[in-house]
């Protein structure tokens, strides 16, 4: 257990290994609650809807992850249903993230179906706590449990050709691009990083 990680009564520690250890130290899982040296990580619930709906509707956070389009709350409720459904039927949605010693949602992270391929990494992070590390925190957090804990081959990951900083956090997660497919904004790579490749 990494020295001064909060401890979850009952939780399992999984060692990231991949050279995560360094920056995300233990990772601990129950409930499909994740945390990391800084940061903790919940499924989102109905409750978080008014959160999500600020988050996600800032222009910043909205320009490359919803392609500029402003979510309705008839979206972010569905967006919350299927987390629901996924967690309970296969370990895996949408998580919040918060930093531990502060109660204040900061971002997102999940796992979600990328057409028939698999299942892609997903984050968001509010302006005010870019450049700390948190995406690239948040997100390991998220593909170490799901190549772990939860088993999956490989997780994948869609990032607009334009958006260096994602670029820059995926290749840190390990994962290599392998096609690039049109999106609205321009091209998408598509990335992925395999259980044997991490």
């Amino acid at each position: 257990m990494a020295q001064g990680r909060e401890r979850i009564e009952g939780a399992r520690d999984v060692n990231l290994g991949s050279g995560f250890d360094d920056l995300i130290g233990s990772l601990a899982v129950m409930n499909h609650v994740l945390t990391t040296e800084r940061l903790v990580l919940r499924p989102a619930t109905l409750h978080d809807r008014a959160r999500l709906t600020d988050h996600w509707n800032s222009e910043e956070v909205r320009r490359f992850l919803f392609d500029g389009a402003v979510l309705s709350d008839a979206e972010i409720t569905k967006v919350i249903g299927d987390s629901t459904r996924d967690f309970a039927a296969a370990g895996y949605g949408l998580w919040l993230i918060r930093q531990k010693e502060r109660p204040d949602v900061v971002g997102t992270a999940g796992l979600r179906p990328l057409e028939q391929l698999g299942l892609e990494v997903v984050y968001s992070l509010a302006p005010a706590v870019w450049g700390r590390g948190y995406a690239t925190e948040a997100a390991g957090a998220v593909v170490e449990y799901a190549l772990g804990p939860l088993g999956l081959p490989e997780v994948l990951a869609e990032v607009d050709e334009g958006n260096v900083t994602s670029i820059a956090v995926v290749e840190r997660l390990g994962m290599t691009p392998f096609a690039t497919v049109p999106g609205l904004l321009g091209p998408m790579v598509r990335y992925r990083r395999t259980a044997r490749s991490g």
